[in-house]
């Protein structure tokens, strides 16, 4: 089974940008005020799954899958080196069938604890299966160790004795990408043992204390989603009482997330250091298959970009609201004058649908499917993991998606991405459960432009005023994916290259947040102590380092792709459903081939970043 799997099921997807940018700015969709949000709202059904955590099911699932991997154990250990091309073939399907079915089990228990963290017995349920895989996993290891020991002439004989291996050539690429980062075999045994101690269980730590925290505004206690929705609020007073809830709840907690972020830095340090990765995000990198000079232009076009995209957006919405600065719960603010409506689910529904159906009559047939079968869970609960996502579960059984509905725009383009990412799981299914799973920097490509699909169609049924207030919302979005994440990224690094030095007080680090936050933001917001601790609620920052850069690329790559699209309309859903069915058995540079496109060249990047400086334009012209 691919290393780290439970977490990359984990975090796969996760739209993040639903949690870190609080709530939309506008809400310009006709919809009833009065309207009941949880009318229509789904829950998912998990029993195409397995019939409960305690079901007989579960435990037969789990006694099969500790017999075959014993099997498997038995038939190959120390014996890759001596199979033919027909044997490997045999010995992939099997070590494939076993990812498969150790990811079903995995899939389950994450979805079961995120839909209520705070319920005890789903809790414990999940550890052990965590800790169950892992140890299957760990004696399932030696698999692809083995198979990075054969040498490229090795490789390149039994290719030619057997064609059916080609079909795996690119997870081999993959696989043998680490070759010069493996450690002895006993060594990788306890690296992947030590895996739940040294980094699974501080993260679970850390998910289960934010579950657990409740933030008083006004005398009530309320759990974190419902303070980030109120950062929204139309009211000023309303989210400045919710800004400064979630400032002292998390300096509350604040010794607690610097050492678990503390903690978790130092075993990314060692674990660079054993496997000689000389820069802190090397290995992503590496994982996310991708050239580190491609990472390099895209920051740099961010960064240089500062001033014309989030410092003159900012200016423009503190001049309107009538200040010279917005204070920094502001940043997301509905404007004074945008209708404030509800959106019901079933008018969501059919928003998203038709967006979809203009493009492709296919995809909005496979978003369809997520309706129909239950396949989503939109309603708000207590101990429910209060951000969005879609979970690819495994190619044989089918995706599941999370977020919280409350009825805004925010909440309609967060289903049109999370529908996107669930028909691009659908559609890579075949490559199996080794190439399925895309790479994380094109993993945002289909959530990011079924967003674009859902904005476009609005913004061409909308009022002159409206108009106005659907780009400032996309505007927002777009900052936050691109802007605020790349300033995530710039963070992360400082942290991880000065927690090497020695360990970093919850002082240390929040001055390393702010200085980022200042940089990215500009003048125009108006950033106190207050805000110094709001680097603790970012949840990826804890759960996987440097994850979210992706988010920038997904973003700028999908503007190229939609320039594109509209520049040359014939022939392009023919290319772009090939990439997404592709899944992971293409490089991004492979995949995005048919398109033209030079990554490591900053102008791309300018290309992309030029939408939204033309969107701040337009916003500025309707403004006046």
């Amino acid at each position: 089974m691919k290393k780290n799997r439970w977490k990359r099921y984990k975090l796969i997807l996760v739209w993040a940008v639903f949690l870190l940018s609080w709530n939309t700015t506008l809400n310009t969709i006709t919809g009833s005020k009065s309207m009941t949000l949880n009318d229509n709202v789904p829950s998912w059904n998990l029993s195409d799954l397995f019939p409960g955590y305690d079901h007989p099911a579960v435990q037969r699932h789990l006694q099969q899958l500790d017999k075959d991997v014993a099997t498997f154990v038995s038939m190959y250990k120390e014996k890759v080196a001596l199979l033919t091309g027909v044997e490997l073939v045999k010995a992939i399907q099997a070590y494939e069938a076993l990812s498969d079915q150790m990811g079903k089990i995995s899939a389950y228990a994450f979805l079961l604890y995120a839909q209520d963290r705070s319920d005890t017995n789903t809790s414990v349920f999940y550890q052990n299966m965590y800790e169950h895989t892992n140890r299957l996993s760990t004696d399932i290891l030696f698999f692809t160790l083995e198979l990075n020991l054969l040498s490229d002439e090795k490789i390149a004989t039994l290719y030619a004795q057997e064609s059916l291996l080609v079909r795996y050539k690119p997870w081999i690429a993959n696989v043998r990408l680490f070759k010069d980062h493996q450690l002895s075999d006993e060594m990788e045994r306890l690296m992947q043992e030590k895996s739940i101690p040294a980094e699974g269980s501080w993260i679970r730590l850390y998910d289960e204390v934010c579950a657990d925290m409740r933030f008083d505004m006004e005398g009530k206690m309320y759990p974190i989603s419902e303070v980030l929705n109120r950062l929204g609020h139309n009211d000023e007073k309303v989210r400045n009482v919710a800004a400064m809830a979630l400032s002292k709840g998390l300096k509350d907690n604040a010794r607690v997330f610097a050492m678990i972020m503390n903690t978790l830095s130092q075993n990314l340090s060692l674990d660079n250091k054993w496997r000689k990765f000389p820069t802190v995000d090397g290995s992503r990198h590496l994982a996310n298959q991708i050239d580190s000079e491609v990472v390099t232009a895209l920051t740099t076009a961010v960064k240089s970009s500062y001033s014309k995209l989030s410092h003159r957006y900012y200016a423009l919405k503190a001049k309107r609201f009538g200040k010279t600065k917005l204070p920094y719960w502001d940043r997301n603010a509905p404007y004074p004058t945008a209708p404030e409506t509800d959106i019901s689910w079933d008018k969501a529904k059919d928003i998203v649908l038709r967006a979809y159906s203009a493009f492709s009559p296919e995809m909005s047939a496979i978003a369809a499917q997520f309706f129909e079968r239950r396949w989503i869970d939109g309603t708000l609960r207590p101990g429910k993991d209060s951000g969005a996502f879609s979970h690819p579960v495994v190619p044989s059984a089918h995706p599941y998606i999370l977020l919280n509905y409350h009825g805004k725009q925010r909440c309609v383009m967060t289903l049109a991405h999370e529908l996107g990412h669930g028909i691009h799981q659908v559609l890579a299914k075949d490559q199996g459960a080794l190439m399925a799973d895309t790479p994380l920097t094109l993993a945002e490509t289909a959530s990011v432009f079924g967003e674009m699909l859902t904005f476009q169609s609005l913004l061409k049924q909308a009022t002159s005023e409206q108009k106005q207030y659907l780009l400032a919302g996309k505007i927002e979005d777009m900052l936050n994916t691109v802007v605020r994440q790349i300033a995530f990224y710039e963070f992360e690094k400082r942290l991880h290259t000065a927690r090497q030095k020695g360990e970093l007080s919850v002082a240390d680090i929040s001055e390393i947040w702010m200085s980022v936050q200042s940089e990215s933001l500009g003048d125009a917001i108006q950033l106190d102590e207050t805000y110094d601790i709001y680097w603790a609620y970012i949840s990826h920052f804890y759960h996987a380092p440097f994850y979210v850069y992706a988010y920038a690329f997904g973003d700028c790559l999908v503007n190229s792709l939609y320039a594109y699209y509209q520049e040359n309309p014939n022939g392009f859903q023919d290319k772009y459903m090939a990439l997404l069915k592709a899944g992971g058995s293409k490089r991004y540079d492979e995949a995005l081939k048919p398109f033209g496109f030079d990554l490591k060249d900053p102008a791309f990047w300018n290309k992309g970043l030029s939408m939204i400086e033309g969107f701040i334009q337009e916003f500025e012209q309707l403004s006046q």
